[in-house]
């Protein structure tokens, strides 16, 4: 089974990251994120990846009827290794050497395992899932099923509290908001992350967790895109608010969900709350709607009802 936030590799020397749960027409939907150039794996960004493809691979250019958007994908037969994250994480526990990225990590699950994570559902992900993490690298932690992912986020917040873990530094906010290119104020920004309770530091290094639904009810309804729209509704289910993609069960006559594949606004709006969002419009056939907003459109909190 592929999951999102799992990698792949082909023959060609290109890792893609994989961006959604199992399979659309014998494919796996990801994004090109590394290549090998004379035995190193280099990181490209979506410019790049999306320039390199086009010119060398043009057959990994894909076009999602589900999703009604454009991505990569690989076909199974193209695959020759995949990256799990709860088998890595598993490996860089029991290697006898390890470097200080990987001694954080080593130190920040033994501390979420002496406050009761049960450590065989947690993986990672990031450059360390492929072996490739540098010095500066952040620990992009995994954590599979819903109840193991709010259990985390309550162990690093008592962690905190307790010094063992440190709440990031303006330093560590500025350089994660212009990371991610977001369309809100760096308050803004700052305000929402910390009351998801999703990030810290161990050793000055930036720890991010990550929530995966490892038995997904996958949505293979077709949605297709019919315009933007802007408007205040109120959040009524925040349950899918990590997940992949994020979904706000809302109170409204025509919508019936806001939905968001950004991982920057995963959490965003809690059950309860005014919000307003700006998104496309997307309709399957038998009329459902819903809005999906990115990191180019918004979603603020207005007041809590």
């Amino acid at each position: 089974m592929f999951l999102s936030k799992d990698f792949i590799e082909t023959a060609e020397g290109f890792i893609f990251a994989v961006v959604a749960h199992g399979t659309e027409q014998g494919k796996v939907l990801c994004f090109l994120r590394y290549i090998e150039v004379n035995g190193v794996w280099v990181k490209v960004d979506t410019e790049q990846a999306n320039a390199m493809l086009e010119e060398q691979c043009p057959g990994y250019l894909y076009y999602s009827p589900v999703l009604d958007a454009q991505l990569h994908a690989v076909a199974l037969d193209k695959i020759v290794k995949h990256y799990q994250p709860r088998e890595r994480l598993q490996q860089i526990l029991n290697k006898k050497q390890s470097d200080q990225i990987e001694a954080d990590l080593i130190q920040l699950c033994y501390l979420l395992q002496e406050n009761g994570v049960d450590l065989s559902k947690i993986g990672i992900t990031g450059s360390l899932l492929v072996g490739v993490q540098k010095q500066s690298s952040d620990i992009d932690l995994i954590c599979y099923g819903r109840d193991t992912f709010h259990q985390c986020r309550e162990k690093v917040a008592k962690l905190i509290r307790q010094r063992q873990l440190q709440d990031l530094t303006e330093e560590a906010w500025l350089s994660s908001y212009n990371r991610r290119s977001c369309h809100v104020s760096f308050s803004e920004y700052v305000w929402h992350e910390r009351r998801k309770g999703n990030k810290a530091l161990i050793n000055e290094r930036k720890i991010d967790l990550n929530f995966i639904d490892d038995m997904p009810n996958i949505d293979t309804m077709n949605y297709q895109k019919c315009g933007m729209i802007t408007l205040q509704c109120l959040v009524v289910d925040d349950t899918y608010a990590f997940d992949t993609p994020a979904v706000f069960k809302i109170s409204h006559e025509e919508y019936e969900a806001i939905v968001c594949f950004t991982a920057t606004y995963t959490g965003q709006a809690l059950a309860g709350e005014l919000i307003e969002v700006s998104g496309k419009i997307e309709q399957t056939q038998t009329g459902l709607k819903r809005i999906v907003y990115s990191a180019r459109s918004q979603m603020r909190k207005m007041k809590e009802v």
